[in-house]
């Protein structure tokens, strides 16, 4: 999300405005109805509110130390440990989340399971749009796109021997978009299995919001061994890249990410301040 905005205030701007963003996203996928609107509102609301009072002084620290760190170079493990930090803050997340999510699912009608799955085919044709181009040389143009963008969110401009060193890069990573779509195809057979037997009777809330947990573990570490074993090469790979990317920066770049840096863990702590 931070390297999706451009600029402090704009931080502050999303922050205040995603929970409304939350809830027609959410409605997008099946339609909420009027009592449903009505516990999907309070149910993000008040997660916004333990999120704002319980997370977000931890985003400040997190922030402050990845600003300290990004004017020196960076090993994989460095990066590594990065990855391992924001999935942690993304786990405390999700699972605040479930119990609520267990309580209105079991609301859904079959009409709202059968949107969602239209919704997630659709997604799917667009993921294959974007990851999945007949041309091989459209489809290392698009990846090496999305990693210069990112990047560019952080550091400012890169050069043209930067972007030619990350498609270097990116010509020996092992990631493959089919495989990845498989396993994208699993964990959304896997829920919405676990969204009709909450909407059937058949689970109980409690029950629900287990099995919904046991989910989100598995789009973590999915059951299946070999793709276990393909995503500890690619999470390698993409710790690799992410520190060759910073090791190669320019001075002037580094205090361009340190300036961002800086500047969101200073919104987020106006955020996270009582007014």
């Amino acid at each position: 999300m931070l390297l999706a905005l451009g600029g402090c205030s704009a931080l502050r701007l999303a922050y205040t405005q995603a929970g409304e963003l939350a809830y027609w996203w959410l409605d997008g996928y099946v339609d909420f109805n009027g009592d449903q609107t009505l516990r999907t509102r309070d149910a993000i609301t008040r997660w916004f509110a333990w999120h704002r009072r319980t997370e977000l002084p931890d985003y400040v620290a997190l922030l402050d130390r990845a600003a300290a760190e990004a004017g020196q170079d960076a090993t994989p493990t460095q990066a590594c440990r990065w990855f391992d930090e924001v999935r942690l803050r993304i786990d405390r997340a999700v699972d605040h989340a479930l119990p609520d999510t267990a309580a209105i699912a079991a609301s859904f009608s079959p009409e709202q399971l059968n949107r969602l799955e239209r919704k997630q085919a659709k997604n799917n044709a667009e993921f294959r749009d974007d990851f999945l181009q007949a041309d091989p040389a459209e489809r290392r143009a698009a990846a090496v796109e999305r990693v210069v963008d990112r990047a560019e969110q952080l550091y400012g401009r890169l050069d043209r021997l930067q972007r030619e060193r990350i498609a270097q890069s990116l010509s020996k990573s092992p990631f493959e978009p089919e495989r990845w779509l498989d396993e994208r195809q699993r964990r959304q057979r896997d829920l919405l299995r676990i969204l009709r037997q909450a909407q059937s009777g058949a689970l109980s809330v409690t029950s629900t919001t287990d099995a919904l947990r046991t989910h989100w573990q598995e789009v973590k570490r999915s059951p299946d061994e070999a793709y276990q074993s393909y995503q500890r090469r690619l999470d390698a790979a993409n710790c690799e890249l992410l520190a060759q990317i910073h090791n190669r920066t320019t001075p002037e770049q580094r205090q361009e990410a340190q300036r961002k840096l800086r500047g969101w863990a200073a919104d987020l702590r106006r955020l996270a301040t009582p007014a």
